[in-house]
């Protein structure tokens, strides 16, 4: 309450300025699937995640999360177009949680469900979707008016919009918008990609929905709605620009004094209530890290395996762009640099531990002490952050994927250079296999899980992974598993 007050009394003192969430012409798309076993507790699982996501849109603008177990998992996502402020993002993101019931009808419920809006997305469903930029759902929405004009020249500006648009968002963290105004015709557009989309994901994405929404010309506006980007363009500017309010000067000098006095012991008031929230906050922070991890809390910060979440999100700019390494179906792998200079590779799980911290530091511990030229190092974990991070060593050389892939021009690997990663990847594998006492079956062999040294000695990447993620009986199992 007083912190509200605070913001009234803030809000007497600056001019109004219209709220816009953007969340308009909604295009809601549910999965043909209704024959869910277990449908109650599915949807037990779908308003726990939503719970879930919405302090992590409030702090983090995109949420990614996953409940339950067994066929009744729920794996949802959210995220907010990147010009919206936090306070109309918020405000879309309730709105499509209200919306997203459309899915949830009385008597069955769908296995998934999409909902876009200008502003903000979300998207939930029953298997881990993280690593898609296209699928068969995918759609291409165009405005119902024809543009009035030189039908030519205005198709001819939007192609040159969205292929602009398709270039630039990769660049910059995956969203860009702007203009085009050729022939006195204007044309306004923006591209954004869903953050677990990496760079080269991104690109085909957007490369995808330049060429649908070519189709919707010469309609006045047309998006293109893909799992992985979302594309548009209009004839009227739709996007946010930030600006600074500016005080009219003939208010006269008096005025300016007042909001200056006024101004100054607000700000005072709001830095002594930011103080007092944010110790509020770790206090209570603390004390709920003790009930939801018990005894095990005390074993995991002293452990040498443990990393605080603070070091581990500054090492990496803060999860930026410009140092992600990779994607998988698990998580995003970045590049940081610790305090000391230590290069690390550091994995975001899209899921998350703190129900089975036990099971999941156990095996952290487990597969840390694991030693062989041959496999990829895991050093560490950070478990009682707002996500789970694992923490590995570097390895320079990319992986083996890199090495063979079209969209990459790296050298082409000599015979012998090729023999002895074969080699080396066989060694890692049989010291799995067979050296262990504890046996290890990797399960998802694959060139992105190879990774090469400078001299391009082979090293397994994520060999324990199976082993992180819980299951209800028993670690071993004869169900498929890894990358189709």
């Amino acid at each position: 309450m007083y912190y509200l007050l605070l913001l009234l009394a803030l809000c007497l003192f600056v001019n109004p300025c219209p709220s816009d969430p953007r969340a308009t012409d909604p295009a809601l798309i549910c999965s043909n699937k209704t024959s869910l076993p277990q449908r109650d507790t599915f949807k037990r699982n779908f308003f726990a995640a939503m719970e879930t996501m919405t302090p992590l849109i409030a702090t983090k603008r995109y949420a990614a999360v996953v409940n339950g177990t067994g066929n009744t998992t729920v794996y949802a996502f959210g995220e907010c177009m990147k010009d919206l402020n936090n306070t109309d993002c918020d405000l879309c993101f309730a709105q499509c949680q209200t919306q997203i019931f459309g899915c949830f009808p009385v008597h069955k419920a769908t296995s998934g469900g999409r909902l876009f809006h200008d502003g903000c997305y979300l998207r939930y469903d029953d298997y881990p979707f993280f690593n898609e930029a296209l699928s068969a759902q995918d759609r291409t929405v165009c405005g119902a008016q024809d543009f009035v004009g030189n039908g030519s020249v205005f198709s001819a500006n939007v192609n040159q919009l969205v292929m602009n648009l398709s270039v630039e968002a990769p660049k910059f963290d995956g969203f860009s918008v702007g203009s085009v105004n050729n022939g006195n015709v204007t044309v306004y557009g923006l591209a954004q990609c869903w953050e677990f989309v990496n760079g080269t994901a991104c690109e085909d994405c957007l490369a995808n929905a330049v060429t649908k929404i070519s189709s919707c010309t010469p309609k006045e506006e047309g998006k293109v709605l893909n799992a992985g980007c979302y594309l548009k363009y209009s004839t009227k500017k739709f996007y946010s620009n930030s600006t600074e309010s500016v005080i009219n000067s003939n208010q006269g000098s008096k005025l300016a004094i007042a909001l200056t006095a006024t101004s100054t012991a607000l700000a005072l008031l709001l830095v002594i209530a930011a103080v007092v929230f944010i110790v509020r906050k770790n206090v209570l922070k603390r004390r709920r890290e003790r009930k939801q991890l018990g005894a095990m809390l005390a074993t995991v910060n002293n452990s040498k395996l443990n990393y605080k979440y603070e070091v581990l999100e500054k090492a990496t700019n803060y999860f930026h762009n410009s140092n992600k390494l990779g994607q998988g179906g698990s998580g995003s792998v970045f590049k940081g640099v610790l305090p000391d200079g230590k290069v690390v590779a550091i994995k975001r799980l899209f899921f998350n531990t703190t129900q089975w911290v036990d099971h999941f530091f156990n095996e952290v511990n487990l597969i840390s002490d694991i030693h062989h030229k041959n496999l990829v190092k895991l050093l560490g974990c950070s478990i009682a952050g707002p996500e789970s991070l694992l923490v590995y060593e570097y390895v320079p050389n990319r992986s083996l994927h890199d090495y063979f892939s079209a969209k990459r021009k790296f050298q082409l690997l000599r015979w012998e250079v090729r023999y002895k990663i074969i080699l080396g990847t066989a060694e890692g594998l049989a010291y799995l296999h067979e050296e262990l006492e504890t046996r290890i079956i990797h399960r998802d062999i694959k060139l992105s899980n190879i990774l090469l040294e400078e001299d391009f000695t082979a090293k397994i990447a994520d060999f324990g992974l199976a082993r992180l993620f819980p299951e209800d009986k028993t670690h071993l199992s004869t169900g498929i598993a890894g990358t189709l």
